[in-house]
């Protein structure tokens, strides 16, 4: 196919990738749940949930942990997150920042929300955060730069549809427009976060994934 053609088809296949996405919907975010679940610290006293969402993770690790703190900014997210949780009493839900926090945990979890931060900021308070021996989850987004991203971004792109077949077979007549909560674009990139990882949490391990995600998972040090 020449480039004209290639180009003129383009815009078809994009809009069949989007109306597939639409009516066979998967989260991307909570797929990756499990990942979490396999690499939870040895101690498990409390963990902080932050960007709780609408509580699905708080709910899941509530089973795990001794104590949840579930945290957002967004009012709405946080009373879903209360509601989820309303059998498990080992579980506060609360509007908060991250920059409100305070305390020790043995986990933290960030699931689509490091992007939202300043990382000089985060990252750091991080450290300052948890107990020798906690773990910290990160399940992220950032923005492509290189040709490497690029190339996962067109993996994405086409498996997106694949997978969400699979995983949600009947599809949904009626798709929902918009997003359940808010959202922001990255605007740091892969390359960025590890330098910055590198800075203040040396030693945390990054992996790309499908569905335009990556996780980063890191230790606290003994003191």
């Amino acid at each position: 196919m020449d480039s004209h053609r290639l180009g003129a088809a383009l815009p078809r296949v994009i809009g069949w990738l989007n109306r597939t996405n639409a009516r066979h919907p998967w989260s991307h975010n909570d797929r990756l749940h499990r990942w979490i679940a396999r690499r939870l610290p040895d101690r498990r006293r409390s963990v902080l949930d932050v960007g709780c969402g609408q509580g699905l993770l708080a709910w899941r690790l509530s089973h795990r942990f001794g104590r949840v703190l579930a945290i957002d900014v967004d009012a709405p997210q946080v009373a879903a997150t209360a509601a989820r949780c309303a059998d498990r009493p080992n579980v506060t839900a609360r509007v908060a920042s991250f920059a409100e926090v305070d305390g020790t945990f043995d986990g933290i979890t960030m699931v689509a929300v490091l992007h939202h931060l300043d990382l000089e900021d985060a990252l750091p308070r991080i450290r300052r955060l948890l107990a020798p021996g906690g773990r910290l989850f990160v399940i992220g987004l950032a923005r492509s730069e290189t040709r490497i991203d690029l190339a996962w971004d067109l993996l994405s792109s086409v498996t997106n549809p694949l997978i969400g077949v699979i995983l949600h077979p009947r599809p949904v007549r009626d798709p929902p427009s918009g997003d359940p909560f808010p959202t922001k674009d990255p605007d740091v990139t892969l390359s960025e976060l590890r330098a910055a990882f590198a800075r203040h949490l040396p030693g945390a391990r990054f992996r790309r994934r499908l569905g335009f995600r990556h996780t980063i998972e890191w230790t606290a040090p003994a003191r």
